[in-house]
């Protein structure tokens, strides 16, 4: 099944949502308000439209993601890739790498994932430069 569609103001809503879940949709109504200055009624209809298009459920009041951050990214960027460079991947990289506003550590990451995908492996074994690191 594809993933859903989310668009650029659900997506700001799922950044909440895949940080504090599973959340009681008050506490969410009330981390939209300060965070994104949604109303009530706003929050409750982007979680309304987002748990018809499976994106979310909302049960007895705990509203919990169905698609990762991971899976929305990869959707997007598929998307974007379809969409804007007729579906070439090499295309995408050449147009990225054009900007000229690589560090060289970014470019080695991007090298090394690179090689990594061509492995044929599942997950990078680092974390890039972007990533923070979580503290206890």
């Amino acid at each position: 099944m594809p993933t859903p569609k989310i668009f650029e103001s659900e997506y700001r809503f799922c950044l909440i949502l895949w940080e504090m879940e599973p959340v009681n949709s008050t506490v969410l109504v009330r981390a939209c308000r300060e965070r994104l200055g949604w109303s009530k009624a706003t929050t409750y209809t982007v979680i309304r439209r987002l748990a018809e298009r499976r994106v979310l459920r909302n049960e007895n009041a705990v509203v919990t993601s169905l698609i990762s951050k991971e899976e929305a990214q990869n959707a997007e960027l598929d998307a974007l890739v379809e969409e804007r460079f007729e579906g070439s991947l090499p295309a995408f990289v050449a147009a990225f790498s054009r900007r000229g506003h690589l560090t060289d550590v970014q470019a080695n990451e991007i090298l090394a994932m690179i090689a990594h995908a061509a492995d044929g492996a599942d997950e990078p074994s680092a974390r890039t430069s972007d990533e923070k690191e979580e503290t206890p």
